[in-house]
């Protein structure tokens, strides 16, 4: 990993499916998924699952925020976090919410609206004090959402549709893919294209190889094809990540040796881990 620290990945969440708290669960952590990656003076996040109250908490103490939230998809361990985003409760907060996976059926700012509704919870998004956005774009879409931070998407296999992602800022690359499931019969280009050389690849690991047999066409993968994946792209640092509920610390232990016995250098996602390529 390089020293130079103006472009990192913090992870808030790393579970999928279902948040699990617990002793059983403490090393590696039990929230669902959220990212947070800082690019210079900018804060970009990624999902919004139950990490995403943990950073909300660590971002109270500012002021004027002006935030970007990328969401892979809309499953509900994906946003299930949103209605306690403690920013969006400030009125001095700008946030742009982006989803590449809806059109053209539906849009983010509906969507969203069906998480918090009557009488599911209490406020709804309409009425939330801060400045908040709604960019839905198509999958393969090019976004620049500031100076010197180009992301590229690409489609993910997931039921409902998901979208990954490759942030790209001053040479270097973090891709985010989760949500997938892998093909028997070829590699998916469509991934390969999006991840190619990158320094940081985050790769959907919900199951292993013996497991996957009685989840097929559930929309996730498993450690094995991220590292055939990670070695067909030649990326530089493969990262195992939306842990199944069910893998306890001990189970996570026993992957993340195979994975790096598989691939050396290779890093298992935990909750409050950051990583700079």
């Amino acid at each position: 990993m390089s020293e130079v620290n103006d472009f990192s990945v913090h992870f808030w969440g790393v579970r999928g499916s279902i948040a699990c708290p617990g002793l059983q669960t403490a090393r590696y952590g039990g929230n669902t998924s959220c990212l947070e990656i800082r690019c210079g003076e900018e804060l970009l996040i990624f999902d919004a699952g139950t990490g995403i109250r943990n950073l909300a908490k660590s971002l109270l103490t500012n002021k004027h925020l002006e935030l970007d939230l990328f969401l892979t998809h809309t499953h509900f361990d994906h946003v299930c976090g949103f209605p306690f985003f403690g920013p969006v409760f400030k009125p001095d907060t700008q946030l742009r919410i982006w989803s590449g996976h809806l059109l053209p059926e539906r849009k983010i700012r509906e969507v969203l609206g069906f998480v918090m509704t009557d009488p599911l919870w209490p406020i709804q998004l309409e009425d939330l004090p801060a400045n908040i956005s709604f960019c839905d774009f198509s999958e393969g879409d090019v976004l620049r959402p500031k100076e010197d931070i180009v992301i590229r998407t690409a489609p993910l296999n997931h039921p409902n549709r998901a979208t990954g992602y490759r942030i790209e800022f001053r040479g270097r690359s973090i891709c985010y893919v989760t949500d997938t499931e892998h093909f028997p019969d070829r590699i998916n280009g469509n991934i390969i294209d999006l991840i190619k050389n990158s320094d940081i690849f985050i790769y959907d690991c919900t199951f292993t190889d013996d497991e996957y047999h009685d989840h097929v066409n559930w929309g996730h993968s498993t450690w094995q094809e991220g590292v055939k994946l990670a070695n067909e792209a030649s990326v530089k640092t493969f990262v195992v990540f939306h842990h199944n509920p069910d893998h306890d610390d001990d189970i996570m232990d026993s992957i993340a040796t195979a994975v790096v016995d598989a691939r050396p250098g290779s890093v298992v996602a935990k909750e409050g881990m950051t990583l700079c390529p």
